[in-house]
C-alpha cells in the first residue's frame, strides 16, 4: 500500500476543493466484511489528475460524474481520477470492507462473555480507506453525511446526532466541516448513560457486559465531562462546535482515547471492573479533559500536515492535566504527569529516534505515525507550560482565542499560531519557538553554592540551549522534627542567569532546581543537597518537589551517575513514609522494571526483589487500618509482581483475599496467578479453572498471558507460534500472549527464542501491518536479554533487514534502551554523588 507523501497532499490541496461525503454503510452482510457506498462531490480548481484512496476487499464499481471508471485500475490503495476537467465532480464508489481485529479501520469484536457483536471505527493518519473511499489528508476538510444499516437490537453513535429510520436505518446529523480521520461510527447493542448539559445531549456508553461498573461510575465521569466543558468555555472564546458529546468505551481499543468530534471513544479499560487508586481515576479525568481539548486543538482547528502533530496532542496534553486540576477534585494531577508522564519524555528524548517537537518536515504518514511519542505529548505539554511560565497565561490564552478565531473549521500550521500568539504579547515568542519546538534533546540544569559575601551565590549550570524559567526551592531541616524539611525560601530565576541569584543566611540543607516543575529539563542535585535527599526526601512537603527529586534520581541512574541499588535503597526508605499514590506507583515501577529486571544483574536481581517485597509487605502492614486505600492496593499489586514465595499467593488466592483486605477482584486474582505461571507454582488446570471463573475477554486475555507464562518448552513453543505462525490473534490477545512470554526467571528457557525473535517480527509486521508491528516490538521484544549477543542480533537485524517503519522505529528504541542497561550494568558507582 503506499503512504501518502507530503508533496503528494500539497498538490491534491491545490487542485482540489472537497464538499461533502454521502457515505452508506450496511453491517449487516456478514462476520467478514460490510458494504461501503460513498459518494463525493468536490471541485477541481484547474485540469489535471489526482487519485482516491480505498483499501476495498471487493471493489464492486466506481463512476465519475455518470461514467463508469474500471475497478480493475485501483493500484495498491490508490484509485486514479485521470482527465478531471475544472468544475464540479461527483465520485460514486461502492464496495465491500473488510473488518478489523487490530483496531485500524471498522474494528468488530464479540464479548465473550454474553457473546453480543460491536463495532467502531478507528481512522486516524490512513485508515479511513479502510471504511470507506475518501481524499484522505487533514486539509481536505468536508461535511460528512453518514447512514448506517445495522442489526435490529442495535444503537448507532456517530460524530452527529443519530435517529432510527422507518426502515431500520441510522441517519447522522451532518457534520460541520472536519477531516477525514475524525469521522466516527460506533454500533452495538450499547449500555447507554444519558443526560444534557449547557443544552447538548451529553451520553456515556460501553458494552453490555460492563453495564453495572459503567453505572457505578457514571455520576463521576459526568461529573468530570460536565467540569471540564464549562471551564473549557471559561478559556475559550469560541463556543463548543459540535451538536452532542458522546464519550464510547469501546473494546479492544489501540490508544488510550480517539478525539472523534461529537463521538469520543476510549479504551473501555476506563470502564473499571476492578478496584483501583485515586490517581488511576484522575488518570481517566486527564484523558477525558485531553479528549475535550481536542475538539478546539485538532477539531475545530487541523492542522494542515503530519508535522504539526503537536498543535493537537501537546496542546490536549497540557490543556487535559491543567484543566483537571484547576476544576475537579484532582488537584494533583501535575505531580502524575511529572512522575510518568514527562519520563516518558525524557526517555524517547534521549534516543537516536528523538525528532522536534515541531519538526521542520515529515515527509509522509508512515513517517509521522512514528511521531505519536512522548516528545509529541508529554514533551510538548511541558514546553507549553514552561511556554505559560514565561509568557502568562492572560497573554497565552488571548493568543490561543486569536488562533481559534482566525482558523475555525480550517486548518493551521506552527507559523499560524505563532502569529496568533505574538499578536498577543510584546514577547519573541518567534525564537521561543526556534529554540523550545525545533531542537532535540534534553538540557540538564546543575546548580553550584559558592560563598558570597552574607551568604551564597547559586550558579547554574546548563547543558543544552534552551531558555528557562524555573522556581529554585531551598530547603532546611526543621529543628523540631530532622526528618522534616521545610521551605526557606523559593527563588524565581532564569538560566542562562542574568543576574547573580544570592542565597542569604547559612548554607541550606538542601537545592532544588526547578522547583514545581515548571520547565522540561534534567536537573542535578550539588553532593550536599543530596546526601540530605537521600536522608529526608520524604520529608519535603510537596509533592511536586519530591517527584522533581525523585525524577533526578532516575535520570542520574539511566545516565550511569547513581548505582541502581541507591535507587532502591532510596525507595527502601522513604516510600514507607510517602502519602502520593502517583509517586508510589512511579517509583515502584521505575524500581521493577528496570532497576531489578534490566539494569541489575541476574545474580543481584534476587536482592532487588526481596527489597521490594519488603518494602511493599511494610506498606501493606502500614495501611492495615484502611485509611489509605490506593496505597493499600499498589502495595499489593507490586508485592505480587516481586514475591518469589508461592505460598503466600496461594493462601491469598484460595482465600479471595489479602488479609485485612482487599477482597481479590479479577484484576488481582489473574495477576497473582501470572506470577504463579512465571514461578511455576501454577499449570493449565489452575488457569482453565480460572478461566472458568471469568468468562470476560479480560479473563481471556489473563488466561493468555498466563498460559504464556508457565516455564515449560511446550507452553513457550504454543505461544510462540500463537504469536508468530497464526493471524488470528486480536491486537489485545496478541499483548497479553506476549507479555506472559519473556520473564526474567525463565532467561535459559527462552535463550534459543531470542534469535527468532526478529526474522519472525519482521515477517509478522509486513503480513498484519503496523498495529501490531508496534504490538510486537513493544511486547514481544525480548526486553529482559541484557547482553552483548542479544544487543549485535538487534542491531544487525535493523542494519541489513527491511521493515516497515513501525517495526523498525520500535526495535531502534529497544535496542537502545537495552544499549542503556547494558552501560548502567558495566558502570561501577558509588551509592553517592561525591565532592571528587
Amino acid at each position: 500500500m503506499s503512504v501518502l507523501t507530503r508533496d503528494e497532499a500539497q498538490t491534491r490541496a491545490q487542485l482540489l476543493d472537497v464538499h461533502r461525503y454521502s457515505i452508506a454503510l450496511d453491517l449487516t452482510t456478514g462476520d467478514d466484511t460490510f458494504d461501503s457506498r460513498t459518494a463525493i462531490r468536490f471541485t477541481a480548481r484547474a485540469a489535471g489528475d489526482t487519485f482516491v484512496e480505498l483499501k476495498p476487499a471487493t471493489l464492486r464499481s466506481v463512476t465519475l460524474d455518470g461514467q463508469p471508471l474500471d475497478p480493475e485500475t485501483l493500484d495498491g490503495n490508490r484509485l486514479a481520477l485521470k482527465g478531471l476537467t475544472a468544475g464540479e465532480h461527483e465520485l460514486l464508489i461502492d464496495a465491500a470492507m473488510h473488518y478489523s481485529r487490530t483496531c485500524e479501520g471498522m474494528h468488530r469484536f464479540t464479548d465473550p462473555a454474553d457473546g453480543e457483536t460491536y463495532t467502531y471505527t478507528q481512522l486516524f493518519m490512513e485508515d479511513v480507506q479502510r471504511v470507506f473511499a475518501a481524499f484522505d489528508q487533514p486539509d481536505l476538510k468536508a461535511v460528512f453525511e453518514l447512514t448506517v444499516t445495522a442489526p435490529e437490537g442495535w444503537t448507532v453513535l456517530a460524530n452527529g446526532i443519530t435517529a432510527q429510520q422507518d426502515d431500520g436505518r441510522w441517519t447522522a446529523a451532518p457534520t460541520p466541516l472536519i477531516s477525514t480521520y475524525l469521522v466516527a461510527v460506533a454500533a452495538g447493542p450499547w449500555h447507554s448513560v444519558r443526560t444534557e448539559h449547557a443544552g447538548l445531549p451529553f451520553g456515556i456508553h460501553c458494552r453490555r457486559s460492563l453495564a453495572p461498573h459503567l453505572d457505578a461510575d457514571a455520576d463521576e465521569i459526568l461529573d468530570i465531562t460536565r467540569q471540564c466543558f464549562d471551564r473549557y468555555h471559561e478559556k475559550f472564546e469560541e463556543p463548543y462546535p459540535f451538536d452532542s458529546y458522546d464519550q464510547a468505551f469501546v473494546p479492544e481499543f489501540n490508544a488510550g482515547a480517539m478525539e472523534n468530534p461529537g463521538l469520543v471513544t476510549f479504551r473501555d479499560e476506563y470502564v473499571h471492573r476492578s478496584a483501583v487508586t485515586d490517581t488511576e481515576r484522575q488518570n481517566r479525568a486527564v484523558v477525558i479533559a485531553h479528549e475535550m481539548a481536542h475538539m478546539w486543538f485538532g477539531d475545530l482547528v487541523t492542522l494542515r500536515w503530519w508535522d504539526d502533530i503537536w498543535l493537537n496532542e501537546s496542546f490536549a496534553e497540557y490543556m487535559g492535566y491543567q484543566t483537571i486540576a484547576e476544576a475537579t477534585r484532582f488537584t494533583g494531577s501535575w505531580t502524575d504527569f511529572g512522575i510518568v508522564r514527562k519520563a516518558w519524555g525524557y526517555d524517547a528524548d534521549q534516543r537516536p529516534s528523538t525528532h522536534p517537537v515541531a519538526p521542520e518536515a515529515v515527509p509522509d504518514t508512515a513517517s509521522a505515525m512514528l511521531n505519536f511519542d512522548g516528545i509529541s505529548y508529554a514533551k510538548g505539554a511541558s514546553a507549553l507550560r514552561q511556554l505559560v511560565t514565561w509568557l502568562g497565561e492572560k497573554d497565552f490564552l488571548a493568543g490561543i482565542n486569536i488562533h481559534f478565531a482566525r482558523h475555525r473549521f480550517g486548518n493551521a500550521t506552527l507559523a499560524d499560531f505563532i502569529d496568533s500568539l505574538a499578536e498577543a504579547t510584546d514577547r519573541d515568542v518567534h525564537s521561543w519557538a526556534e529554540a523550545w519546538l525545533r531542537t532535540t534533546g534534553v538540557d540538564t540544569l546543575t546548580p553550584a553554592l559558592v560563598e558570597a559575601d552574607g551568604g551564597r551565590r547559586l550558579d547554574i549550570t546548563r547543558e543544552g540551549s534552551r531558555p528557562h524559567r524555573i522556581a529554585v526551592g531551598v530547603y532546611d531541616h526543621d529543628p523540631a522534627e530532622p526528618g522534616r524539611l521545610v521551605l526557606r525560601e523559593r527563588i524565581e530565576t532564569d538560566v542562562p542567569q542574568t543576574a547573580p541569584t544570592l542565597v542569604p543566611g547559612r548554607r541550606p540543607d538542601l537545592v532544588v532546581l526547578n522547583d514545581g516543575d515548571l520547565t522540561y529539563a534534567k536537573v542535578r542535585l550539588d553532593p550536599a543537597s543530596w546526601d540530605t535527599a537521600l536522608r529526608s526526601l520524604s520529608g519535603l512537603p510537596d509533592p511536586l518537589t519530591r517527584t522533581v527529586v525523585w525524577n533526578a534520581a532516575r535520570d542520574m541512574v539511566r545516565d550511569g551517575e547513581l548505582a541502581p541499588t541507591a535507587y532502591l535503597d532510596a525507595a527502601r526508605a522513604h516510600l514507607p513514609h510517602e502519602s502520593d499514590v502517583a509517586i508510589v506507583q512511579g517509583v515502584l515501577g521505575f524500581a521493577a522494571t528496570h532497576v531489578a529486571d534490566r539494569y541489575l544483574t541476574a545474580e543481584a536481581r534476587p536482592a532487588a526483589l526481596a527489597l521490594l517485597a519488603d518494602l511493599t509487605r511494610d506498606l501493606i502492614r502500614r495501611t492495615e487500618d484502611g485509611s489509605a486505600p490506593g496505597l493499600r492496593l499498589t502495595a499489593v499489586r507490586h508485592f505480587i509482581d516481586a514475591t518469589t514465595r508461592p505460598a503466600t499467593l496461594h493462601d491469598w488466592l484460595d482465600g479471595d483475599s489479602v488479609p485485612g483486605g482487599p477482597g481479590l477482584d479479577p484484576e488481582l486474582r489473574w495477576r497473582i496467578l501470572a506470577r504463579l505461571a512465571a514461578l511455576g507454582a501454577t499449570d493449565e488446570a489452575g488457569i482453565a479453572a480460572e478461566l472458568d471463573r471469568d468468562r470476560s475477554a479480560n479473563g481471556q486475555e489473563g488466561a493468555a498471558r498466563c498460559r504464556a507464562a508457565l516455564p515449560t518448552a511446550e507452553a513457550k513453543a504454543a505461544a510462540w507460534s500463537r504469536l508468530f505462525d497464526t493471524d488470528d490473534l486480536s491486537n489485545y490477545l496478541f499483548a497479553a500472549t506476549a507479555q506472559g512470554f519473556w520473564q526474567p526467571e525463565q532467561t535459559d528457557l527462552v535463550r534459543e527464542y531470542v534469535p527468532r525473535f526478529y526474522p519472525a517480527a519482521v515477517a509478522l509486521a509486513d503480513r498484519r501491518g503496523p498495529a501490531i508491528a508496534e504490538a510486537a516490538g513493544r511486547n514481544a521484544f525480548p526486553v529482559h536479554a541484557v547482553d552483548p549477543e542479544a544487543l549485535s542480533l538487534g542491531e544487525h537485524c535493523l542494519r541489513d533487514t527491511e521493515m516497515i517503519p513501525a517495526l523498525r522505529r520500535k526495535l531502534a528504541d529497544q535496542l537502545d534502551d537495552l544499549r542503556r542497561a547494558l552501560s548502567v550494568r558495566a558502570a561501577s558507582l558509588p551509592a553517592a554523588p561525591s565532592d571528587a
